[in-house]
Formats: C-alpha cells, sequence, structure tokens
C-alpha cells in the first residue's frame, strides 16, 4: 500500500469529522466557541482547528510535490474555520497519487521548540502527521462536548455508516 493510498483517505476523513463537528457548533453557540478551551493552559477551538488543518498541509509539503499552504492565524468564524478544512480537503483530492515520495525517503521534522527529528516518510506519516491529526480533532471534540454540544462517538466516527449492514436477525 503506497503513502498515498494509506493516508490521503484518512486526512480527508478527519478534515470531514472536523467539518462536521463545527456545523453542529455553528448551531450551538456558534462563533463564540472558537475561543473554549479544555484548560486555561490549552489552546483554543479555532487553533486547535487550524493545527489540524495545518498537519494536513505540513504532510502534503514533506510526502509530494504539494505547493498548498493556509494562513497563519487562528479563524474569527465558524463559516471561516469550515472554508479552512475546505480547502484542506480539496488539497487533499486534488493531490496526484504519482507525487508521493517513496516510504522510506528521509523526511526532516524541525519544531518551533528547537527539536529536531529524521524520520522516514512512512514514519513521518504515521508517528507525526496522522497522530497530530488525530490529536487535534480529538482535542476539538472534546472541547465542544465541554461547551455542551450533544455529541457523541456517532458524530467523530459518522464515517463508519458507509460500512453499516443490517442488524443479525435475533
Amino acid at each position: 500500500m503506497t503513502l498515498t493510498e494509506q493516508y490521503l483517505p484518512v486526512f480527508d476523513t478527519m478534515l470531514g469529522t472536523l467539518d462536521g463537528l463545527l456545523a453542529k457548533a455553528a448551531d450551538h453557540g456558534g462563533d463564540a466557541l472558537l475561543s473554549a478551551r479544555l484548560a486555561p493552559d490549552m489552546l483554543p477551538l479555532a487553533a486547535q482547528v487550524r493545527i489540524a488543518c495545518d498537519q494536513v498541509s505540513g504532510a502534503l509539503k514533506r510526502l509530494s510535490d504539494s505547493t498548498f499552504t493556509l494562513p497563519d492565524d487562528d479563524d474569527a468564524t465558524i463559516a471561516e474555520a469550515r472554508a479552512r478544512i475546505a480547502k484542506a480537503r480539496a488539497a487533499v483530492k486534488a493531490q496526484p497519487v504519482a507525487s508521493f515520495v517513496a516510504p522510506d525517503a528521509p523526511v526532516e521534522l524541525n519544531l518551533p521548540n528547537g527539536m529536531a527529528f529524521a524520520l522516514s516518510a512512512q514514519d513521518y506519516a504515521r508517528d507525526w502527521a496522522q497522530a497530530q491529526l488525530y490529536f487535534h480533532v480529538v482535542t476539538a471534540f472534546a472541547i465542544l462536548r465541554n461547551q455542551g454540544l450533544a455529541i457523541g462517538k456517532a458524530e467523530y466516527m459518522g464515517y463508519m455508516a458507509k460500512y453499516a449492514k443490517a442488524p443479525a436477525p435475533a
């Protein structure tokens, strides 16, 4: 399985989950929710959305020939945050399969705090980009749940509906 087959669907699915959560947020508290946090020392919802999208953008840049870029600032409205997600999803869907590097290609990851990592493309995609994307989507879910949204596993894993079959007879 190639990196594109393995990770592009994950990126699109989790961005879709995040978009669905924000659609529900628009009907429950709206734009004010973007400043909500789980704890005082954690980033607000707007930053969780931005960073989730940034993980996808960064992965596309490190793993392919993508030049896709998103703004560095947090969105002020739910509509702007959803537009950011839509742009990231469009970039994922437009990414040519053949443009991805080999799984063993070297990837450098330099963090703003000065830490640096040398990984293979496969390790970067699995251990960093995918893990970070899940972390920030789950944190966005937790913030919204904490703010009183009536959401649960069905909203987080709504994509599983495509695999559902009729219940077994009793």
